[in-house]
């Protein structure tokens, strides 16, 4: 199906939303900081790319700035899946460049659900 890109610096959040995607038949690739998230994102060109917020060094919200405003890589939709739970830290997210913003613990239904309804066709 689609390639996602996970950037997230828990493993096991990597290892449950891999296990998760590619149950679905996606490819998954991962970068455990937003730094080399960034570099795999322009690097492989994946279809979606899930983004954590809170990561050591540039925070999520940083990350889909970058990406979003890169002509290479700005058609790619990322999807921020955080424990920021607040209003404001959804509506940042969408302003930086996020297509879409879920809160964990995810429900397995509704992160595939997120992410059938951003990818292309």
């Amino acid at each position: 199906m689609a390639h996602i890109f996970i950037i997230d610096d828990s493993p096991t959040d990597v290892r449950v939303f891999t296990t998760l995607l590619e149950k679905a038949g996606h490819r998954v690739s991962s970068a455990g900081s937003a730094e080399e998230g960034i570099a795999g994102v322009k690097r492989e060109r994946p279809d979606l790319v899930i983004m954590d917020v809170i990561m050591p060094g540039m925070n999520g919200f940083q990350a889909t700035r970058d990406l979003s405003r890169d002509a290479s890589t700005g058609h790619i939709p990322i999807l921020i899946v955080t424990t920021k739970t607040m209003e404001t830290d959804r509506v940042w997210g969408l302003r930086q460049g996020a297509r879409d913003f879920l809160t964990k613990p995810v429900d397995a239904k509704s992160l595939l659900q997120r992410i059938d309804n951003l990818l292309p066709g």
